[in-house]
């Protein structure tokens, strides 16, 4: 049969010529009888048809509990997001349930086994083993206790013949892990981000002494201490509050407008201790749960912190007075303190019971990146101002500054205007809430009025009173 196909295309003649119009015609012709072909094997294939987009949003439920000398993490993933995997499929996009069993389990090993690595103290645990992976459908309800998830892998699971569409599947898992003991302190480091191009995580511990403990974050958190030490916790939020101040570029410009006409020591001094207590008091109380719960309220907060740079800005260019500037840190040290504690109260779940220390740690790693800033900008701004003369320099800057936060200002006064603010009931949360609010100020109030004349005494030692003229 061979022999005699290759004989007739022997006998098929070439032609001498054709026209440049007939050879293209040819060649698009075999571009799509193959295009279409190749279109019938895909279709045809049993593994073929199921498309690999990146998810926008994906969630992950998973329960973690020590028993004995294994460590087992359930855990429920949409299907979806295990990529690159051509599922068996059937009629209009079907899973093949019968033929899904080895193709699941390599994809909870890509997908979900490889990027988890689990500490026993300070040892890596070895790799874990799969005990379970199978399919379930989204109404399913087992994932509401720990209890329920494990009891779901006793269960049968689905039968062959169900209509499961592929992106709706949800893929049940099993892990177990051989520790030493269930007591030991454990650590895990979780990168599933990339299992959707947003990944929300529910992790609920269950440790051995009893209890439970949920975290709830965005993307991948780093090594989460599922029961943290005093100095661990110390560790992680210092290098939270450093990592804060240094990434909100809004904060940073508003540290260096206040400190571009006072440059000397006992200014810094004073206008950074100024900001520190007042963003200190608001970031403590706001993380605590004594910050208006509203949703419109952390829109307010950022726009009141453009305006802060916004003022401090065009007071720079105006002429600044030292012995108003320290007050001005202090006021809006009090907004900036409440944007602060909108990424500590998020961070607070993995303080463990180190509540106090962690607070008290993220304060000072915020004040770590404040010194930080300021011995790269002090020099930078002396260097710049021996070179252009200081009044003018501090006019240009200052303006250039203005202009930036103005932009954000009106950009966030948007946002915020998008939310409808209804008014509070008038009961008697609100008195209390109104009550705490009174006396915070008051304290304040007199802690700001009782600190003028040691600050002024500070201020006259040496330091100017006014920005130097240009």
């Amino acid at each position: 049969m061979r022999q005699s196909l290759i004989l007739r295309l022997a006998r098929i003649r070439r032609p001498v010529a054709t026209s440049a119009p007939a050879r293209l015609f040819r060649r698009l012709r075999a571009i799509a009888v193959g295009a279409t072909a190749a279109a019938g094997l895909v279709a045809a294939s049993p593994e073929g048809g199921a498309a690999h987009e990146i998810p926008r949003s994906v969630a992950v439920i998973a329960y973690l509990k020590p028993e004995g000398n294994t460590y087992r993490i359930v855990a429920r993933v949409p299907l979806e997001a295990m990529r690159d995997i051509q599922w068996p499929l059937r009629g209009p996009g079907y899973l093949e349930l019968a033929h899904l069993d080895t193709l699941l389990r390599d994809g909870v090993k890509i997908w979900i086994a490889d990027n988890i690595r689990l500490y026993e103290g300070a040892r890596l645990v070895e790799p874990a083993t799969i005990a379970n992976a199978r399919v379930s459908l989204q109404s399913d309800r087992s994932f509401e206790t720990y209890a329920t998830a494990v009891a779901h892998f006793r269960e049968k699971p689905l039968p062959p013949e169900t209509d499961l569409a592929w992106q709706q599947a949800i893929v049940d898992l099993e892990l177990v892990y051989q520790v030493e003991s269930a007591s030991s302190r454990f650590s895990i480091a979780p990168t599933l981000a990339r299992l959707g191009v947003r990944t929300t995580t529910v992790l609920h511990f269950l440790p051995a002494s009893g209890g439970e403990h949920t975290f709830t974050y965005l993307g991948d958190p780093g090594l989460v201490h599922l029961e943290p030490r005093w100095f661990q916790a110390a560790g992680q939020f210092i290098s939270l509050g450093f990592e804060h101040i240094l990434g909100g570029l809004d904060h940073l410009l508003f540290i260096i407008c206040l400190v571009i006409p006072f440059r000397r020591l006992r200014p810094l001094i004073v206008i950074a201790t100024s900001f520190t207590a007042a963003h200190s008091v608001t970031m403590v109380a706001s993380a605590l749960g004594y910050a208006p719960t509203a949703l419109w309220f952390p829109p307010l907060v950022e726009v009141l912190i453009a305006a802060s740079i916004v003022y401090t800005a065009l007071e720079n260019i105006i002429g600044a007075r030292m012995e108003r500037r320290w007050m001005i840190a202090f006021g809006f040290g009090l907004v900036h303190g409440f944007g602060f504690s909108f990424a500590l109260r998020e961070s607070l779940q993995f303080a463990g019971n180190h509540l106090a220390v962690s607070l008290a740690m993220f304060n000072v790693g915020v004040e770590i990146g404040q010194v930080f800033v300021l011995l790269l900008a002090v020099p930078a701004l002396n260097w710049l101002f021996r070179r252009i003369p200081e009044r003018a320099g501090t006019i240009v800057a200052s303006a250039l500054v203005a202009h930036v936060a103005w932009h954000w200002m009106a950009d966030r006064w948007g946002e915020f205007r998008s939310f409808r603010i209804e008014p509070p009931a008038l009961d008697a949360a609100f008195a209390v809430m109104v009550f705490r609010a009174a006396l915070l100020v008051a304290v304040l109030a007199a802690a700001v009025w009782a600190g003028r004349p040691m600050i002024a005494r500070v201020l006259t030692g040496g330091a100017r009173g006014r920005a130097a003229p240009g």
